[in-house]
């Protein structure tokens, strides 16, 4: 049975599926077509259901719910960290407001949502998101949000954070903070679900165990990146939560879930039930 599995060209998602690409792991029977697309046109192509299995952003779910269930596996989750606000001017407290203008990667990214639940009246543009830190260190726009390596790597350009929304989330909660998740049609029969479950856990965990042949393999999807930047950013998202979220993960889902619904961002009921794990 061929799938199709859209996932980001980034570090980490590469970290994650690594061994699927490279036949590392047990697929049972199944075979995987990767679609390599940033967040923002993954979480578009779910709209039209037009991949069986696909990274999503967490906020993107809200609204797809019904057509894609989430896996238990396979999440990226900040603990104290996550997208940053960052500009090429300093900015002092309160400033962020209705006059400002913030880039974002896309409006249904979660760094959007937790973006207006931080700063409810910013105005926002969408850039995609590899072109953000560029526009600003060569000031061709003032204040973007930053996803993916961008948040390690903007120090080196002399431009300032204005916040991290994980941090904020963190300090205001208690909690980390859900990012992406792995979500699998609906309308795939409850056994290849659990197949798919099981494969994906199996390959995440194949990274953990071959840590530095992971890493030199994910690699390639940095943008130039250096080996301490790659080693830093995968272990920031490919973490104890991408193996299974836990309690505090749940959580964690479930508060942002709550928070932006109660925003007017996302619908109220969203259903939540995971792919269980089952032992193969």
């Amino acid at each position: 049975m061929k799938l199709t599995l859209g996932h980001s060209p980034d570090p980490d998602d590469a970290f994650m599926f690594c061994a699927l690409a490279q036949d590392q792991v047990d697929a049972e029977g199944l075979e995987f077509e990767h679609v390599l697309q940033d967040i923002q046109s993954l979480n578009e192509r779910a709209e039209r259901k037009e991949l069986d299995i696909t990274a999503l952003s967490l906020h993107a779910y809200a609204f797809l719910a019904d057509r894609y269930r989430l896996t238990s596996c396979g999440a990226s989750v900040g603990d104290g960290y996550g997208p940053l606000i960052v500009s090429n001017r300093v900015f002092i407290e309160d400033e962020l407001d209705a006059e400002t203008v913030v880039h974002v990667p896309g409006e249904k990214t979660t760094a959007f949502l937790v973006l207006k639940l931080y700063a409810p009246d910013v105005k926002t543009e969408v850039m995609p998101f590899d072109e953000i830190l560029p526009a600003i260190v060569d000031e061709k726009i003032e204040t973007g949000l930053l996803i993916h390596e961008g948040q390690i790597t903007f120090a080196n350009y002399g431009i300032y954070k204005v916040e991290d929304l994980g941090e904020w989330w963190k300090l205001k909660t208690g909690l980390p903070l859900p990012l992406g998740v792995n979500a699998v049609r609906r309308d795939l029969p409850e056994d290849v679900q659990l197949k798919i479950q099981r494969v994906l856990n199996r390959s995440i965990d194949w990274g953990l165990e071959n840590r530095t042949e992971a890493l030199e393999y994910a690699k390639q999807f940095g943008r130039g990146i250096d080996d301490w930047t790659n080693d830093r950013f995968v272990g920031m998202y490919v973490n104890k939560f991408t193996l299974d979220l836990g309690d505090d993960g749940r959580e964690g889902v479930k508060q942002l879930l709550t928070r932006g619904a109660e925003a007017g961002m996302l619908p109220k009921e969203v259903v939540v039930d995971p792919i269980p794990h089952t032992e193969a």
